[in-house]
């Protein structure tokens, strides 16, 4: 089993973590919606995924819905003391399994209680607020003020310890640290989408993590020849090339890699002990320039 104690840590808030978690999506059934196939598989993944060292899981009680978070509860619960549980709200499933907004104050507040719930919590690690975005899946400007506040008065009342914003600007990042400290940011970001490099920059400097969501882009996306000449010269997968290069690129980028197979998440968490030379670095810097974001 791969173990993952080198990888380095990165604050969450209060909460140092390692900067490779894992990310519970791919445990619902198809199109994240409706029970999976094997069950007892996505138990084993989430203990085999404690087991290497993961201390960090990416959740959402939409994610099913309901389902995801009832299988993390099954399989890890009473939760490890180091384990931090970041779940996101702004979103409701409808019958067909349609993406639906659900961003009014009263539905945010109800769906914190619906992941503490469901996980069997009486407070969560970590909520981010997720902005339902424009074209694809990037953000729209917009402001944020009604819907964090409402976040930040659950945190002041002790049911949530850390607030991040995901799908978000650059103005709306300051627009939410006038209301409440942010813990992290999750955006859309990848070896060949990288439209948030100066905002993971400053980042950085301010000790915010930036979780990329994506962060393998999909087949259709990241996978390049040169990416797959690059990886094979170097004996990795051109998946794991392009997590190093996320791990490599910024010291507050936390990977959130998720999987319902043993073997994939054995494959994702292998990421972590690469380490890339320099040149091979400015190769996968290229490929951004090549393909274009």
């Amino acid at each position: 089993m791969v173990d993952i104690s080198n990888v380095g840590t990165f604050q969450l808030g209060n909460f140092s973590v390692k900067r490779m978690g894992y990310g519970a999506m791919q445990l619902a059934g198809p199109g994240v919606f409706g029970p999976p196939a094997d069950r007892a598989r996505c138990v084993r993944v989430l203990r085999e995924a404690i087991e290497a060292g993961v201390d960090h899981i990416d959740t959402c009680d939409y994610y099913g819905p309901h389902v995801v978070n009832e299988i993390i509860r099954e399989a890890l619960h009473p939760y490890p003391d180091n384990l931090v549980l970041v779940t996101k709200v702004g979103a409701r499933r409808g019958a067909d399994g349609a993406w639906n907004p659900a961003q009014s104050p009263a539905e945010l507040v109800a769906a914190v209680h619906d992941n503490l719930r469901n996980l069997g919590i009486d407070q969560i690690h970590a909520v981010n607020l997720r902005l339902m975005g424009g074209a694809g899946h990037g953000p729209s400007e917009g402001p944020l003020e009604a819907r964090f506040t409402a976040l930040a008065e659950l945190q002041q009342q002790g049911l949530i310890r850390e607030l991040g914003i995901s799908n978000v600007t650059s103005a709306q990042i300051a627009e939410a640290q006038k209301i409440a400290p942010l813990a992290c940011v999750q955006n859309h970001y990848n070896l060949v989408h990288r439209a948030d490099d100066a905002m993971i920059d400053d980042l950085a400097g301010q000790g915010i993590a930036y979780v990329p969501f994506f962060p393998l882009g999909g087949f259709q996306t990241i996978q390049t020849e040169a990416l797959s000449a690059i990886a094979a010269r170097i004996g990795t997968t051109p998946l794991q090339t392009a997590q190093a290069w996320l791990l490599a690129r910024s010291p507050n980028i936390l990977l959130i890699p998720g999987t319902s197979s043993p073997a994939h998440l054995q494959e994702n968490l292998a990421a972590a002990g690469l380490v890339l030379s320099a040149e091979t670095l400015a190769e996968l810097d290229a490929i951004a320039g090549a393909v274009g974001s």
